[in-house]
């Protein structure tokens, strides 16, 4: 269950996400924005891997890996490109829930393509996470 904890560490790093680029789009061109926090995030990342001594496996990466991590990276990149632009143009309390709408995508995206289980329960939870964004719109 160790993933549990990581999983609540990331709702929260989210949430301070939308906070800080809130204040931190500010005056600031989206796209900017965006490209700082992407080398923000590059520096970290590259640091925690030599830190952990993870940079030996980078031949083995398989071809295969590279071209899904490489699309993972694209889909990122447009994300974070439209949501600081939306956090710019929106309020934040709005613009997160509707961002957060990526929680039932992932969910019935997993289901149809990874094969991975939909039971009552969560076809329950999809809906109502996709209504509860959906009426902080109005």
């Amino acid at each position: 269950m160790q993933w549990l904890l990581y999983a609540f560490i990331s709702a929260a790093a989210s949430a301070l996400t939308a906070i800080f680029g809130k204040l931190g789009v500010e005056g600031v061109p989206s796209t900017l924005a965006t490209a700082i926090r992407t080398l923000v995030v590059l520096v970290g990342l590259w640091s925690i891997v030599f830190l952990m001594r993870e940079q030996s496996a980078i031949p083995a990466i398989s071809r295969r890996s590279l071209v899904y991590l490489t699309l993972s990276g694209m889909a990122t990149g447009v994300a974070w490109f439209a949501y600081y632009r939306a956090l710019q143009l929106g309020p934040a309390s709005r613009v997160a829930p509707i961002d957060k709408l990526s929680l039932p995508l992932t969910i019935v995206i997993a289901a149809l393509w990874l094969g991975e289980p939909m039971s009552w329960r969560v076809v329950g939870g999809v809906g109502l996470m996709t209504v509860g964004a959906l009426l902080t719109l109005s």
